[in-house]
């Protein structure tokens, strides 16, 4: 298999190791790269033009690529339940909830191979460095997983990309062992400063770099994965998050690049469906 494709579903394949396989005829798409995907089927991992693996199964589950989320104000605790429930059905990657109900998350899916994904700087980047470090700090205490965390957007709109990388850095040195995605909010960026904030990110030890918060003015792009995919080559993962509501979307991200997908619409995509287009995140 192709070194740098098998980097980018390693995520993905280390997770998998004692899940059951797909049922026959069917196959899990874990990560694509300039036409080629790497595929979990029922009689192993394979890879293969992404054409013919659509032509050859019936379906290409995305479900391990989904974080699960649920990022509303007004959520409550039979909410998180009910998420949890669902990623355990479904086998997604993680569930996405805030900081308050990170404990409530990880009780609920103790001994499971779900993770517990939360955020830091959420939605704005505004906070100051020392708070977003703290705020993810305390969430691994927690028992979180993984911390999606925002760009402070303002400073690399104004090109101030030392403070940026100092903030990278405080955020790392207190997620340390854990998971650590950067939310550039892609919409607010141009294509330059996208690629600057991802040179940055890997520079500084983050392991992945996110599209979006899903409450700024726009989401997800194929263009911005395929660019972030580029950025970053086979050295960080890529998430697209935001405005992706069907089956149809979620693959066109897999397909630019993309090897975390951040929804709200997660059983809809599951199954290999649509979705309420005004839903949802």
């Amino acid at each position: 298999m192709d070194g740098d494709l098998l980097l980018l579903a390693s995520d993905a394949l280390n997770r998998l190791k004692e899940a059951p396989p797909p049922d026959e005829g069917h196959a899990q798409l874990l990560a694509c790269l300039e036409g080629r995907a790497i595929l979990r089927t029922s009689t192993g991992n394979t890879e293969l033009a992404l054409a013919e693996a659509l032509d050859r199964f019936a379906h290409l589950g995305l479900a391990a690529l989904i974080d699960h989320t649920l990022l509303k104000a007004d959520a409550r605790p039979q909410d998180i339940d009910r998420l949890a429930a669902e990623a355990l059905e479904y086998g997604f990657a993680s569930v996405c909830v805030e900081p308050c109900w990170v404990a409530r998350a990880v009780s609920t899916l103790a001994g499971s191979r779900i993770r517990v994904c939360t955020v830091a700087g959420f939605p704005l980047g505004s906070n100051t460095a020392v708070n977003k470090a703290r705020e993810a700090a305390e969430s691994l205490d927690l028992g979180a997983q993984e911390v999606d965390v925002v760009l402070a957007i303002g400073a690399a709109k104004a090109g101030l990309w030392t403070e940026v990388a100092l903030e990278f850095r405080a955020v790392r040195k207190a997620t340390e062992g854990a998971v650590l995605k950067v939310i550039l909010e892609t919409c607010l960026l141009t294509d330059e400063e996208k690629r600057q904030a991802c040179e940055l990110a890997l520079a500084e030890g983050l392991d992945w770099v996110k599209t979006s918060t899903g409450f700024s003015t726009s989401g997800a792009t194929v263009a911005d994965v395929a660019l972030m995919r580029t950025a970053v080559g086979s050295r960080a993962g890529v998430k697209a998050s935001g405005g992706i509501r069907t089956y149809a979307q979620a693959l066109a991200m897999v397909q630019a690049g993309a090897t975390r997908l951040g929804v709200s619409q997660s059983i809809a995509i599951a199954r290999g469906e649509g979705a309420n287009a005004s839903a949802g995140y």
